[in-house]
């Protein structure tokens, strides 16, 4: 067995409220990390150490921790659930080889349940599934696996049935192993398994049977003539249909109880993923992005890492979390940064146990440590040899939604929140900073009003920025509506050299596009060196757009002719040229604006059902669907523009007598109608 066969990079991520948190601190207990079992409940979670996390009870910031387990490591990612911390989900499904999903059993399926499936299924990476919760009134573990095949299309597949005691959740049978736990706080006791479940139990194996037989014609031919598999021989073929993606084995548990971690821990190691499980990992040569290339995890090929998280350390500075691909990295060594062509002194490598560290010497393909010592490396950048460089694909980042102003109270606090906003903005790439230009304001912009609430008590906190704050506003877009073409003649004459340049362009829309540029000129016109540069200038105007001064997105912006000037043409002269011609082209008629729209899923008991659903239409929702998910209460799901959702909770609790609760999550941009339109048109003209 090779050393990177016993690693295994997992992740635990679900809807907020599921109990992810609480499932990686057994995992700490049992696996010997921690003495004592952190709760969430009380502020003293392993992996919740920042202070706005345990004041909250809720995850802002995914935490690494390396533990061991039947003599395998396990890097293990503890992610939010929240919806607006979904950056912390995908950068880390990005280096991550497997997951472990959480689902409560009273809610199910919820709306970030769906998020993070999705982004798992965006990445390709192998699941398991914990449904927690087996312990609370209205726990059913069937209907989750049930919600799992028709809301998820997953092929979700019961390797334990629960064991209940009336509406106690007492143990569990495992049906590959065939036997049966019984569970008492941390001590479990195997026990026969029960005459009265006999019969569920030889259909749940029979479901195992059925559901991985196909991947192994030997196998197959044996289910067909009735014939059982050893459990040597169910982990196995379980194990290359778990990587296959073909099947989802479900687990059931309690873990506030501390019931069924043991044996999540089991089939993490027995069916999720190694590094060496893993494809070849893709990336392109700096320079010439055509040729393609690839890193196997084999300590003996060139180093290659991606940055997927930065902090800072009071004590040690900052914190580069990275995932090595290939190669071996120690300390001292010098790398390459591809993504910024900049190279980088590594000065110390770490394994990060939440907010403790333990020093390396060394560190090579399959492990995910964090680097002291980088100055210029940031999330998604490409860390990799000097001598043999690659490009990795990076990390998708998600525009802000929401905006709001804030500002020191005075000079030497606009000073501190300066540096403050530029560490956040660093550790996290959600979180954007720009200054609006006519009123000279700061303009904070993240995925939500909880996210931004976050980030300002941070500002207070840890950096002691004495602040003030605007009203959260919504960022709106602008986009075209028709076809536009247009030339444009940039000349100047300064003395010496002058800038001349001449384009030609037509813009048109872009629908659920941000850019796209296309070259349309036939024999060479404007040589190729400027293209970059029109391109540039032609983004540069987007960001301002020409009815309400919003960013512009959905343009595909089509060079079709121009002139140059045998002295006077630059770069820079065909950066201004299309700026110019990109402004001189647009038209109010032309633009529209766009507004966020949220899904917004509503979980409430029938009797309130009309009350919701009508509030929902008043503030200019559409009903997508309405499914039951446990007896006597419904799920609403809507389309809802941001703008309409601000404090919503109040509402909602009132007219439910606080029986209700939702979530929701940035769906698309829809244009604004025409009335609103104008308001918002007026009320940003007013405040210039």
């Amino acid at each position: 067995m090779s050393q990177l066969s016993i690693v295994r990079n997992i992740g635990i991520a679900a809807h907020i409220d599921a109990g992810k948190t609480t499932v990686s601190e057994r995992v700490l207990f049992l696996t010997g990390v921690t003495r004592k079992v952190g709760e969430v409940h009380d502020g003293k979670a392993t992996m919740d150490f920042m202070k706005q996390e345990q004041e909250r009870g809720i995850t802002i910031a995914s935490a690494a921790i390396t533990c061991h387990w039947k003599d395998h490591t396990i890097n293990l990612i503890d992610t939010p659930g929240h919806v607006d911390f979904t950056i912390e989900v995908e950068r880390s499904l990005r280096v991550l080889d497997g997951m472990v999903a959480v689902f409560c059993a009273v809610g199910g399926v919820e709306t970030q349940s769906e998020t993070v499936w999705g982004q798992a299924d965006l990445h390709q990476v192998p699941r398991i599934v914990f449904v927690n919760k087996m312990d609370r009134p209205g726990a059913d573990f069937f209907l989750v696996i049930k919600q799992l095949r028709e809301t998820l299309d997953a092929n979700a597949v019961a390797f334990q049935l629960p064991i209940m005691e009336g509406d106690e959740f007492r143990g569990c049978v495992d049906l590959v192993n065939m036997n049966a736990w019984r569970y008492e706080g941390f001590e479990r006791t195997e026990i026969p398994i029960p005459e009265n479940m006999m019969g569920d139990v030889k259909e749940g194996r029979k479901n195992i049977l059925e559901a991985v037989s196909d991947m192994d014609d030997v196998l197959m031919e044996r289910y067909l003539e009735g014939g059982d598999f050893t459990v040597a021989e169910i982990k196995d073929v379980t194990r290359r249909a778990v990587l296959a993606m073909k099947v989802f084995p479900v687990f059931c548990g309690a873990a506030y109880k501390n019931a069924g971690v043991q044996l999540m821990l089991d089939a993490v190691v027995d069916y999720l993923p190694s590094p060496e499980d893993m494809p070849e990992t893709r990336g392109t040569r700096p320079g010439n992005l055509d040729e393609a290339l690839v890193r196997h995890a084999d300590p003996s090929e060139p180093f290659s890492a991606l940055a997927f998280k930065i902090i800072h350390d009071p004590y040690v500075g900052q914190q580069t979390f990275v995932r090595i691909y290939s190669g071996r990295l120690e300390s001292g060594m010098s790398v390459q940064n591809t993504s910024s062509n900049f190279r980088e002194r590594v000065g110390r490598i770490m394994r990060i146990k939440a907010k403790e560290r333990e020093e390396m010497t060394s560190a090579e393909a399959g492990d995910i440590v964090a680097l002291v010592g980088l100055k210029k490396t940031f999330t998604g950048q490409t860390l990799c040899s000097v001598d043999d460089p690659i490009l990795l694909e990076s990390i998708r980042i998600p525009d802000p939604v929401i905006h709001m102003s804030v500002k020191g109270k005075n000079q030497n606090e606009q000073e501190k929140l300066g540096k403050g906003l530029h560490r956040l903005a660093m550790e996290d790439p959600s979180f954007t900073i720009r200054s609006d230009e006519e009123t000279g304001d700061v303009i904070i912009g993240g995925m939500g009003e909880l996210h931004l609430e976050i980030l300002v008590d941070r500002l207070k906190t840890e950096f002691a920025v004495e602040c003030e704050t605007g009203r959260p506003s919504v960022a709106f877009r602008e986009s075209l509506v028709r076809t536009v073409e247009t030339s444009y003649k940039h000349s100047k004459q300064t003395g010496g050299h002058g800038q001349f340049a001449h384009v030609v362009m037509r813009f048109e829309p872009l629908p659920g596009g941000d850019f796209e540029f296309q070259n349309a000129i036939r024999g060479g016109a404007i040589p190729q060196e400027f293209h970059s540069a029109i391109q540039k200038g032609i983004q540069d105007a987007m960001a301002a757009g020409v009815i309400a001064r919003y960013p512009l997105v959905g343009v595909k912006a089509v060079l079709v002719d121009g002139t140059t000037h045998a002295v006077d043409s630059s770069e820079m002269a065909f950066r201004t040229c299309a700026s110019m011609c990109f402004r001189h082209a647009l038209t109010p008629g032309s633009v529209q604006l766009l507004e966020p729209v949220m899904k917004v899923e509503v979980a409430t008991p029938d009797d309130y059902i009309g009350d919701v659903v009508g509030d929902l239409n008043s503030r200019r929702g559409k009903i997508v669907s309405m499914r039951r998910f446990r007896k006597g209460s419904q799920k609403i799901v809507a389309d809802v523009p941001l703008s309409e959702m601000f404090g919503y909770s109040t509402p909602l609790r009132t007219m439910t007598s606080g029986r209700a609760n939702y979530a929701m999550e940035f769906r698309t941009y829809q244009p604004v109608p025409q009335k609103i339109a104008e308001e918002i048109i007026r009320e940003r003209a007013a405040n210039r």
